[in-house]
């Protein structure tokens, strides 16, 4: 019994274990996940219990159990107790040998698939963006310090030293530019890991968006308090935090009031860039701004993409760089009224590879 429990938390994909009676006898780790509970208030509990609409979902757990025969329903919606809506592909194994149970349900949930492919090709392609960029601030950061140099060295032979300012101008828009190269290449230094509290960052950064905007941004927190610590280089993830709090204070500023929502949660064998983790630290970040115009959304990590006129388009960019060093990634969700960007680092080693 201990070793089939074992067996089914190894598992990516969420399975529910019933008996005779259709009562829980098992959920594994990616089950509550899916769910959004937990198996202490799953055993013992009747299926139809499970969901908000069960009607359906109790039908194919009868008919399963009563032909004796696996059962598969693709794109199958659960309606959860939360009240989110997900959508999986649904197979139902009855287990003829001998065992703690009688069905065994396996949850594949559909928008989990659709997001590690989707998440992989804004991976791919902000990669080829880098190398793009990398070989162009090469070109630009040469001649731009000759640039600098002849201004320099102009301006030493300049008879008249109201004309150093024409040289000045040089110089500084030089720097200007060197910076702003330097700021498309993102984040090169190495991470500073050590053990410490998500919250504590997510507070500074409360703290930080409330000095700038003298309180006029309205910020609810809904912490997970069982997080535990986990290594991150904590300068590098304010940064992320703080990049997207401000994009999203400054997409609100046509509107009477800002409001930010952060929230922290566990997610259970959860995946990141193809990997697999046992646990991962959800960080989310809503706001009530009027959401992204959809033509920028495929592309708003990309460098030098934005939508407000005199935005660099870096933030977010150099936001999911730091992700993607720290093995993690950001996804973002947005329609008026409401955005939604999710924050996502594994908090445990590595667990196992995706099937």
């Amino acid at each position: 019994m201990e070793h089939d429990l074992e067996l089914l938390d190894s598992m990516s994909t969420g399975v529910i274990a019933l008996d005779d009676a259709l009562q829980v006898t098992a959920l594994n780790s990616a089950g509550e996940a899916l769910l959004e509970t937990s198996k202490a208030r799953c055993i013992g509990l009747h299926a139809r219990l499970l969901l908000l609409e069960s009607s359906e979902w109790l039908e194919h757990l009868q008919q399963a159990a009563a032909s004796k025969t696996t059962r598969a329903s693709r794109s199958f919606t659960l309606c959860l107790h939360s009240g989110h809506k997900i959508l999986v592909d649904l197979v139902i194994t009855p287990v003829t040998e001998e065992a703690p149970f009688s069905l065994l349900v396996e949850l594949t949930a559909v928008d989990r698939l659709l997001r590690i492919s989707r998440e992989g090709n804004h991976h791919r392609t902000q990669e080829t963006s880098r190398a793009v960029i990398r070989g162009l601030a090469h070109e630009i950061k040469n001649p731009l310090g000759g640039v600098r140099g002849a201004a320099q060295l102009l301006a030493r032979e300049l008879p008249n030293e109201e004309l150093a300012e024409y040289t000045n101008v040089i110089i500084r828009e030089a720097d200007r530019l060197r910076d702003l190269v330097d700021r498309l290449l993102g984040p090169t230094r190495e991470l500073n890991k050590q053990k410490l509290n998500i919250h504590e960052v997510l507070e500074h950064v409360r703290n930080l968006i409330n000095a700038e905007s003298e309180n006029r941004v309205t910020i609810v927190r809904d912490y997970d308090p069982s997080l535990p610590e986990f290594e991150f280089d904590r300068a590098q993830l304010i940064q992320v935090v703080l990049n997207i709090m401000r994009n999203a204070i400054q997409a609100a500023e046509s509107l009477r009031s800002c409001n930010i929502m952060l929230r922290s949660r566990a997610q259970r064998q959860f995946t990141i860039g193809g990997t697999l983790h046992r646990l991962a630290c959800g960080i989310e970040i809503i706001d009530n701004g009027p959401g992204i115009a959809p033509d920028i959304m495929p592309s708003i990590f990309a460098p030098m993409v934005t939508g407000r006129a005199h935005g660099t388009g870096l933030g977010l960019s150099i936001a999911q760089s730091i992700a993607h060093m720290h093995d993690g990634t950001i996804e973002c969700d947005s329609r008026p009224g409401e955005t939604r960007f999710t924050l996502y680092l594994p908090m445990e080693k590595i667990h196992e590879q995706p099937h």
